[in-house]
């Protein structure tokens, strides 16, 4: 059986075994994820449809916020948002978006498929390359993981563009 070693473990080992034993015990944290219900509303149209659906649902998020908002709506199998998650807040022009904090809420919430938006306060809805490569990589990750990215908007304020209309998904 190998051991699993690290860059740092192997450097510990040059270092020489005995001090590397020396060390005391290391306290792990046994710990629970819960996921927290901050707020609610009622959605009237039940299921989200279609890009216009999901613009009508986020745009009272995002149109008014003067820097980037990340969010992502998680999704129940007949398209019903069960979550909406204020993932990231960015700057005036950028938001730094990684898989793994897009794609958290949707498995705590036991999301089929999830639907990411974020709003261009400059209100010109141009996907940016940084745009179109972070949803090639959360499409990617959330097929790994078995959640579908169903669209990537970008919102302004009376006027959206859907990255899968766009063929970007």
């Amino acid at each position: 059986m190998k051991n699993y070693l690290s860059t740092q473990n192997k450097q510990l080992e040059l270092i020489g075994e005995e001090v590397a034993m020396k060390q005391p015990a290391k306290r792990v944290n046994i710990i629970s994820l819960k996921l927290v219900k901050e707020h609610s509303f009622l959605y009237p149209e039940r299921n989200v449809k279609s890009p216009d659906d999901a613009y009508k649902l986020l745009k009272q998020f995002l149109v008014d916020v003067d820097r980037e908002y990340f969010l992502v709506v998680c999704l129940d199998t007949k398209n019903q948002p069960t979550a909406i998650n204020v993932c990231h807040i960015g700057s005036l022009n950028a938001s730094i978006v990684h898989p793994r904090e897009v794609l958290k809420p949707a498995i705590l919430s036991n999301s089929a498929s999830i639907i990411v938006a974020h709003n261009h306060p400059s209100n010109d809805p141009t996907p940016s390359r940084e745009d179109i490569e972070v949803t090639k990589r959360l499409v990617e990750a959330g097929k790994v993981i078995g959640i579908e990215v169903l669209d990537h908007l970008v919102v302004c304020t009376d006027k959206f563009i859907s990255l899968k209309e766009k063929g970007y998904l």
